[in-house]
């Protein structure tokens, strides 16, 4: 991916940037009312940090301790370390990138089943035994250690003697551990001490029991591939299944109580900072009858639907798969979806956990709709167990 999509990668994951530079589109006013919503932890803010995708993904496992282990009592609702993560991540790139030469995109930017990787070699930790904030700001601010890192890998993949030395992924090591706290090798939590293994196996996660799901045509249908994007740094496998399985996946794990780490594009102009993500269609919108058909109803006075303000894009499997070939569609941001509204006039819209903080008009939650989580998804990962029956068949998953 050449320089200027990495970095427009990583602005669509900073808080909330990527929201901010864009045409705005004068949409009406919502009212949603909640159909069904899964249990999430509090909103939380990766502020001046492209590790969207550690925290939409760790909001997930978050999610599925509380499922897994019945957890109701918002005081004892887990918190666990994006840093962590973030932290193993960083230096076992690192190291990868040394070992291709330096041809391997090193960024913040990254996707869920790195998270998944980590937990299931490393395990999980607190938040409290490791918040990441070791460099003097109280939020993420990672823009110098980006760059430290990068510099520091760029050299030595660029090493003249050709045989590295004995020091350098010690030192490396190091850089990441000064900026970002050592990793825990025991915390206490309660009155019990925990080993990151262990606390990851208390909480009942077992890395094992999740896949990831994605809907493109350059692969075959049900089988596994990489997708190709320079986040997927560690060339992970997802299933690949058509879009309309993919969408009744989707529903049929949230009306049986679980939720997804979603990736998707969030450039679309439709996707706003005050909570919207719509595939707004901006041209037929604008052109959608009269002035006074935008805003008033059949009866006088009576405001229109909102569908007859806004008129939505159709995708389809040919129009991702266009979209995907001509990087319209990337993988630019990672969430949370966890549940299913209605608006004032019917239509169903999917809930979203974002990680930009207590922003936009529904502090920190987004609503999506059917056509833009159809259209804007690169993947998603879900427990197996939310699969249905004949579709795990299909997979070979047991």
């Amino acid at each position: 991916m050449k320089n200027f999509l990495v970095s427009l990668s990583l602005l669509l994951c900073l808080a909330p940037l990527g929201a901010q530079n864009r045409a705005s589109f004068p949409f009406p006013k919502y009212e949603f009312t909640t159909v069904k919503a899964n249990p999430i932890t509090p909103v939380k803010n990766q502020y001046r940090s492209g590790t969207c995708w550690a925290y939409s993904t760790i909001g997930f496992f978050e999610s599925e301790a509380m499922r897994l282990c019945n957890i109701t009592d918002t005081l004892e609702f887990p918190d666990f370390s994006e840093f962590y993560v973030v932290s193993n991540s960083y230096y076992e790139r690192g190291l990868k990138y040394v070992r291709l030469d330096g041809h391997l995109t090193f960024g913040a930017g990254s996707e869920a089943d790195d998270v998944l990787d980590v937990i299931r070699d490393h395990g999980i930790v607190p938040n409290e035994a490791m918040t990441g904030m070791n460099y003097g700001t109280d939020k993420p601010v990672q823009g110098e250690l980006d760059a430290v890192l990068k510099g520091f890998v760029e050299a030595i993949a660029k090493n003249p003697n050709r045989t590295l030395t004995t020091a350098w992924q010690r030192a490396y090591k190091a850089v990441i551990d000064e900026y970002l706290g050592p990793c825990p090798d025991s915390f206490v939590v309660g009155d019990k001490e925990y080993t990151p293994a262990s606390y990851r196996d208390a909480m009942k996660i077992d890395p094992e029991n999740y896949v990831t799901l994605s809907s493109f045509t350059h692969h075959p249908f049900y089988t596994r591939f990489a997708i190709e994007v320079c986040d997927n740094w560690r060339w992970d496998e997802v299933y690949n299944v058509p879009i309309d399985e993919f969408m009744s996946v989707l529903d049929n794990a949230i009306n049986n109580g679980y939720t997804v780490a979603w990736g998707a594009d969030v450039s679309h102009p439709g996707f706003t900072r005050d909570g919207l993500a719509i595939l707004v269609d901006v041209e037929a919108s604008n052109n959608a009858g009269s002035d006074q058909a935008h805003w008033v109803g059949k009866e006088e006075g009576a405001p229109a639907p909102a569908s007859a303000v806004v008129v939505e894009k159709v995708p389809t499997q040919e129009s991702r798969q266009e979209d995907f070939d001509n990087k319209t569609i990337t993988d630019d941001h990672g969430m949370q979806i966890f549940g299913i509204a209605r608006d004032q006039d019917g239509k169903k819209y999917y809930m979203v956990k974002n990680s930009w903080g207590d922003t936009g008009k529904y502090h920190g939650i987004w609503y999506a709709t059917e056509a833009f989580v159809k259209g804007q998804s690169m993947d998603y990962m879900i427990h197996k167990d939310a699969l249905p029956k004949d579709l795990k068949a299909k997979l070979g998953i047991k």
